[in-house]
């Protein structure tokens, strides 16, 4: 079977560019999931980089979170584990990371999508970087992506995020904490982008590191916190609600 999107990466001058790409909306498969996490780690280990930018391809959509073309394959509660462990390690990899990490966001992000930018140490957007938590409706809940998501803007405002599963506009995010800096064109948050990572690729090697562990800091069990999570969202997912739910998604989108 051929596997949807891939995932590229570019070093350069101390720079790792790591871009994720699927035709349907950029959402994420486990074979993504799994690519992405092996790509982070595989920076965060490179002794010739400094600085991670994570980014997608495109430029209307950053991330539609979860791939309903295999949330409606899962039969069982292992297989839901199975799954959302994907969203786990990416995170994880990610709040491992040596290496500083930006995070450029060019379009909306949905569920998942807003976790994985939730994770980015810096996150540049553009006006056009809508946000919305979802997975209340589907009978799921943003459980996996939800620490990474309070870490940044507190539980109040993730309580928000979860409950009223409306669009919010990319000035809002930015106010609420989750992005650092909004542009109105994607060429001018890749500039800014761009400047940032030669500016960080020039800092100390241990600077950083001890940086990074610094913003991290409290996080220490989220390899158990996020398994647990995802153990939770694989039992929801098989549940009757939240499979109609599926059904009746993907039978519109016919």
């Amino acid at each position: 079977m051929l596997l949807d999107g891939d995932v590229k990466v570019d070093s350069t001058n101390g720079i790792a560019t790591i871009e994720f790409y699927n035709p349907k909306g950029n959402s994420l498969p486990k074979h993504l999931l799994n690519k992405l996490t092996d790509k982070i780690y595989e920076a965060s280990e490179d002794k010739t980089i400094k600085v991670i930018v994570l980014t997608s391809e495109g430029f209307t959509v950053f991330c539609a979170g979860a791939s309903f073309d295999e949330l409606a394959e899962i039969k069982t509660k292992e297989e839901g584990k199975e799954f959302f462990m994907g969203f786990a390690n990416v995170i994880n990899a990610m709040r491992k990371s040596r290496k500083l990490i930006i995070c450029a966001v060019q379009g909306k992000a949905v569920g998942g999508g807003v976790g994985i930018a939730a994770a980015g140490d810096y996150v540049i957007a553009t006006k056009d970087s809508k946000i919305k938590l979802s997975e209340l409706s589907m009978g799921i809940g943003p459980y996996v992506v939800g620490p990474a998501i309070e870490r940044k803007v507190g539980k109040a405002v993730f309580s928000n995020l979860a409950i009223n599963n409306e669009w919010h506009s990319a000035e809002w995010a930015r106010e609420a904490g989750l992005f650092s800096d909004v542009y109105d064109a994607v060429e001018d948050a890749d500039v800014i982008v761009n400047n940032l990572a030669e500016r960080i690729a020039e800092y100390s090697m241990e600077s950083i590191q001890q940086l990074k562990k610094v913003l991290w800091e409290g996080t220490e069990n989220w390899d158990q916190l996020l398994r647990q999570r995802a153990e939770l969202s694989g039992e929801l997912v098989v549940s009757d609600f939240t499979q109609q739910f599926i059904r009746n998604f993907k039978n519109k989108r016919k």
